[in-house]
């Protein structure tokens, strides 16, 4: 009986190496800007856009809303991660700190959170959606020559002030509309970093 002759290992994996390079040449061909990575960065609430933070925020009437209920329509801080508990000492010197108004030219509901000492509380509103996006030249960026990110998203904050369960005073702000486009540029491409770390240290 004759033997099977065994496979070429060496020419099988430069044969799967080429089909590689062919394959990842036609997926340049079609568009190389769909292979670059790109990225996001998002609060994990309910809220989809600026717009919805923002509307959750002015359905809250001053003087007649209890926490209670904002705790049931998603504001409670123990499920809602952009919600953040804030104490007396911590109100106060939000409105202390480098503040030229005197305390009676605040807001009436900011002045009767003041007024009520530890039965003052509130909440602070921290969220976003950002998404990096890279974009330009597949090769120039695949060895660091140029690298640009688009990005783009909104940011909300906001603040309730409450007189032990009722909800005194509201106000919000943030970014409704984020665009940026960043761009690096490395002449030396991949080698740039080699000249950082061969710099002498003295």
């Amino acid at each position: 009986m004759h033997s099977q002759p065994m496979p070429d290992r060496p020419r099988a994996g430069a044969a799967r190496l080429r089909g590689f390079l062919l394959m990842l040449a036609a997926a340049c061909a079609g568009g190389c800007q769909a292979l670059l990575p790109d990225a996001s960065d998002a609060t994990q609430v309910e809220w989809r856009s600026f717009d919805e933070a923002r509307g959750a925020l002015e359905a809250i009437e001053p003087f007649q809303t209890r926490k209670s209920t904002l705790n049931e329509n998603g504001f409670d801080p123990t499920r809602n991660p952009a919600v953040t508990i804030l104490t007396y000492p911590e109100i106060v010197q939000r409105f202390s700190a480098g503040s030229a108004l005197r305390p009676d030219e605040y807001e009436p509901g900011i002045r009767t959170c003041l007024a009520a000492g530890k039965e003052c509380s509130g909440y602070a509103i921290t969220a976003r959606r950002i998404k990096r996006d890279r974009i330009g030249n597949f090769w120039l960026d695949s060895f660091a020559f140029r690298r640009e990110t688009n990005i783009t998203g909104w940011t909300f904050n906001g603040l309730i002030l409450f007189v032990d369960d009722l909800v005194v005073y509201t106000v919000f702000g943030g970014q409704p509309n984020l665009h940026e486009l960043q761009i690096m540029r490395n002449p030396l491409g991949p080698l740039q970093g080699w000249g950082e770390a061969l710099r002498p240290r003295f």
